[in-house]
């Protein structure tokens, strides 16, 4: 008797076991995959390799960025929420893939209320337009002015059909009625290279980044910046309202997204272990260089701030008439 009680006992303690924060975190022996929606060298990925290490040392396992590009961030999106929401699996989403994507294709492989847990927004930045620095275009005054001579025939760049920058690109010909061609690249990294290089009449709507090491090196010339006021980082680069676009206002966010059904210990610890984080002296002061502001929220917070920001993109898309091919 006195064996089989040890031996029921044992197995209800087990199943006990099954639902406590132990099982909450990442086995040690299967590292985290950080998913990043978009090539290396845009604003995600720079964030997310800045945050990657000190995930590692805080959670005590391998975090690993993974870049997975494609279809405006929704490829990786789409593998975020049909991964097992056992913890191994996280990215860092953005305006695009979440914000978006649900305004500009119907038809998304993922839905952002059913299939995600937000866990914690992570940093919001704003968008600038570049140029090469030989470009006779040294104002957005002087883009409209082009654009207003040249229907069409000006060619901006973006890292993807649907991506942030495209939206940006498309926001701006909608507050100054202008046309302009748009060549869509693999990435905000080809599309800055080729402006580096032979394709130097292009003018591309990033964020700030993913701008600011080849601005600071002579590489490209930030022309102005979508915020109400200057940023700390480029001072020097005016607003597009100081520029005569008085309604370009535009900011990009950052935030942690884990599948849906992640474990709530889990995430809980998660939110706490990064807001620990986005609150280092060192880390704030490498983030602001970078021209990103951290953000904190709790996962509700964030959860709410991302219904509320779709809401925002649909009006924006349904106003501006913008249509896109799934």
């Amino acid at each position: 008797m006195y064996r089989f009680t040890r031996v029921l006992l044992s197995f209800v303690f087990g199943l006990g076991c099954l639902n406590s924060p132990m099982l909450a975190q990442p086995r040690s022996d299967k590292p985290i995959k950080l998913m990043v929606p978009f090539t290396p060298g845009g604003g995600t990925d720079i964030l997310a390799r800045m945050l990657a290490p000190k995930l590692t040392e805080k959670l005590g396992v391998s975090v690993l960025v993974e870049n997975m590009p494609g279809a405006a961030g929704a490829i990786a999106a789409q593998h975020t929420a049909r991964a097992e929401p056992d913890g191994s699996t996280l990215m860092v989403g953005s305006t695009s893939e979440i914000g978006i994507n649900p305004s500009l294709y119907p038809k998304l492989p993922y839905n952002v209320a059913r299939d995600f847990a937000p866990v914690t927004p992570l940093a919001s930045t704003p968008m600038v337009l570049v140029v090469h620095p030989s470009s006779s275009i040294k104002s957005a005054k002087d883009l409209v002015t082009m654009a207003l001579a040249n229907p069409g025939k000006v060619n901006f760049a973006s890292a993807g059909i649907g991506s942030g920058a495209h939206l940006a690109a498309e926001l701006f010909l909608y507050e100054t009625q202008t046309k302009m061609s748009h060549i869509p690249y693999k990435g905000v990294g080809a599309a800055i290279s080729d402006i580096i290089g032979s394709q130097r009449d292009l003018v591309l709507f990033t964020t700030l980044p993913s701008a600011t090491p080849l601005a600071r090196s002579g590489k490209l010339r930030v022309v102005a910046v979508s915020t109400k006021e200057r940023v700390s980082v480029m001072p020097e680069v005016p607003t597009f309202i100081e520029s005569g676009v008085s309604g370009y206002v535009m900011e990009y966010w950052y935030g942690l997204i884990a599948p849906a059904g992640v474990n709530a210990d889990f995430r809980k610890r998660l939110h706490a272990v990064t807001s620990d984080i986005l609150r280092q002296p060192e880390m704030v002061s490498n983030l602001l260089k970078q021209g990103l502001q951290p953000t904190y929220r709790t996962p509700e917070e964030f959860a709410a701030f991302i219904k509320s920001d779709m809401e925002r993109w649909a009006a924006v898309v349904k106003s501006a008439n913008i249509t896109l091919d799934p």
